[in-house]
């Protein structure tokens, strides 16, 4: 009753064409915009901003770049991690290089570094696919390591290969505070999920979901591979180098060459498989549950070995994470291969038609 479209009528292509032509979408995103503007600077405190909420949002940004890779073009890649390292020593050597360097323009500057070195790792989809083309980005990941550890240009001379940043602040405003910080990733998060969201509906997201589905049947009608599949390789390392900019110096301030490591690959993967491929709110879904899931297996573990009486170390706890996302990837790839975005749309599917049988 609540969400259905009767009375909503299109009078013109545009309207018809809407990112969300259902006034009750429309809706639900600027509340849940407004939620995120508002009521969760009133109400959080600086450790959910510090440990759910920014790593939630850079974490999301990261996944839509993989997204669109793996999703909508079906390339699959083992590197984004690599991608996201390149984004965050480029944006830094550019900060700290280049005199009054602007934060903003460190971080799509790094975001272009990434575009070529997606760019050069994608040329092998030109001729390999599956297995082989995740070992070919699975390369780009053990260089990324190996390069920013032992090139010392890259660090400015870094003997660990671990840098900083400081100062950091947009248009004369500080950006330190945990509330600062959150705030100006939701602005980039924000306008970087509208803009992906309208060019996966446009004619290059169109090409990319044709190449995904039967690559041949797309060289047939004129989809060209190489534009399809190197486009999609640099819009999403764009999107991921922007990320791992963000992930260096709002969310980390200091990091290392580990921050980057195939770990993080592993988990922005399984973030796309669980909250669904091919959909730009499933990136938000399986960002959140990763996020939050090893919060919880934290705070409930260890209390539930104390109810029956044994002791549940670190270890532990590290090792049940990884138990619990194996079995979550197995049981969706079994049961919802679509992931945790199709089911929220089978449940609006069913709202709309209720109480008819569907």
């Amino acid at each position: 009753m609540l969400y259905r479209e009767n009375g909503q009528f299109k009078t013109s292509y545009r309207a018809d064409q809407q990112v969300f032509p259902i006034a009750q979408d429309r809706l639900a995103i600027w509340a849940l915009i407004g939620v995120a503007v508002l009521l969760v600077p009133a109400m959080a405190d600086e450790y959910l901003l510090r440990a759910i909420f920014i790593p939630f949002l850079i974490l999301s940004l990261a996944a839509i770049g993989l997204n669109i890779l793996v999703g909508y073009c079906g390339q699959i890649s083992l590197g984004t991690g690599a991608f996201m390292a390149v984004g965050a020593y480029a944006a830094y050597n550019f900060f700290a290089r280049v005199p009054g360097m602007p934060l903003i323009p460190a971080l799509l500057l790094g975001g272009l570094c990434a575009t070529v070195v997606g760019v050069f790792f994608g040329i092998p989809s030109l001729r390999i696919k599956g297995l082989y083309l995740a070992v070919a980005t699975l390369a780009a990941q053990f260089f990324s390591d190996w390069a920013f550890l032992r090139i010392k240009w890259f660090t400015l001379d870094s003997a660990s290969g671990s840098v900083s940043v400081s100062g950091l602040q947009v248009l004369g405003q500080p950006i330190e505070t945990p509330l600062q910080k959150y705030l100006f990733c939701l602005a980039v998060v924000v306008v970087f999920a509208w803009g992906a969201k309208n060019l996966v509906r446009g004619h290059i997201g169109r090409a990319w979901m044709a190449m995904r589905d039967m690559d041949v049947a797309a060289a047939v009608i004129g989809i060209r591979p190489v534009h399809a599949k190197l486009s999609a390789f640099a819009v999403s390392s764009f999107i991921v180098g922007v990320a791992g900019a963000l992930w260096g110096f709002v969310h980390l301030g200091s990091w290392e060459p580990a921050a980057f490591s195939i770990d993080r690959s592993f988990q922005l993967l399984f973030m796309v498989i669980i909250g669904g491929l091919g959909s730009i709110m499933g990136s938000f879904f399986g960002a959140a549950f990763i996020v939050v899931l090893p919060i919880f297996l934290n705070q409930a573990l260890p209390a539930l070995g104390g109810l029956f009486g044994f002791h549940v170390d670190t270890a532990l706890v590290s090792h049940v994470e990884f138990m619990v996302f194996g079995a979550l990837i197995v049981f969706f790839l079994i049961v919802e291969p679509h992931g945790l975005a199709k089911l929220w749309s089978t449940a609006k599917e069913k709202l709309r038609l209720w109480p008819f049988p569907h």
